[in-house]
């Protein structure tokens, strides 16, 4: 995969069609770019668009983490994809979040307002933050040393693709059947989030506590004007509701829509309606 040069890293990237329209796609936690690999062949034409993956994930660098975490920010991400953007010379774009890739996001859109379009945001984190304690972070340090403990935690963010007394606590997640390429696809991404740093596995709860805690993108919601649309599944165990019904009452246009029968990671568990979604919020946008 190429990889382009983000500062003092460089971040693995990958681009899907050709077009005047550059939506670029910002992932989430414990993730990577290849999470809409399978929605991506299903995207309007006429448009480009570019996954990236965080430094610490998929093919990026990953450099050591500080003993605070605090070079695995969200404002450190939010940094390195701007950085990215200057290298790949786009200077203008839209932007499509999964999960922690909305407080992401949201710290770019602060810092240049003007170089960013639409937001189309799956399941997002808000920019109130999220708090994980001490049990929490624990878990995820679990996870790190257990590869089975992994699969059955990430199953829970694409819940839809399993037989559901399989997701019971003490269970075994059991795939539906039919899945095909969803299921090798989700094999593949536990392999790949067994590889992430340290600095994702701990450093992104700690960071998001830290973000709310601050309150500071909480104050500043007023100041994201952008057009926004948010999908959250109502399956989804992991972003709570509440907070995105705060974000969409504060920010001046932002869309809240539920989607039935889905859990965390649309784009991962029905392709085909992401990719729907995707190409109305982007199809036939002019350059």
């Amino acid at each position: 995969m190429p990889r382009v040069q983000a500062g003092e890293v460089q971040l693995g990237w990958r681009e899907w069609g050709q077009g005047d329209v550059t939506v670029v796609f910002i992932h989430g936690n414990l993730a990577s770019k290849d999470w809409i690999e399978l929605a991506a062949p299903l995207f309007p034409s006429g448009l480009r668009v570019i996954g990236i993956d965080w430094r610490g994930c998929g093919d990026s660098d990953r450099p050591k983490p500080a003993t605070d975490y605090s070079n695995y920010s969200m404002q450190q991400h939010a940094d390195d994809m701007i950085a990215a953007l200057d290298a790949l010379g786009i200077g203008y774009c839209h932007l499509a979040t999964h999960s922690t890739g909305g407080i992401i996001a949201a710290r770019m859109l602060l810092a240049q307002p003007q170089r960013f379009g639409r937001v189309f945001a799956l399941d997002p984190v808000t920019p109130l933050g999220m708090a994980f304690n001490a049990d929490q972070i624990g878990l995820f340090r679990a996870m790190m040393a257990n590869k089975e403990l992994t699969r059955t935690v990430m199953a829970t963010a694409a819940s839809s693709l399993f037989v559901p007394d399989s997701m019971a606590p003490n269970a075994v997640p059991r795939f539906r059947e039919g899945l095909g390429e969803i299921q090798a696809l989700f094999d593949r991404i536990i392999d790949q989030t067994f590889g992430v740093s340290e600095g994702i596995w701990i450093g992104t709860p700690i960071n998001l506590t830290r973000e709310r805690e601050s309150r500071e993108l909480e104050r500043r919601m007023k100041e994201l004007r952008h057009p926004h649309l948010v999908l959250w599944g109502e399956w989804d165990g992991w972003i709570p509701p509440a907070d995105l019904r705060t974000m969409a009452e504060a920010m001046p246009d932002c869309r809240l829509v539920i989607v039935p029968r889905i859990g965390h990671s649309m784009n991962l568990e029905m392709p085909a309606l992401y990719a729907g979604y995707f190409g109305a919020c982007f199809g036939g946008l002019a350059a």
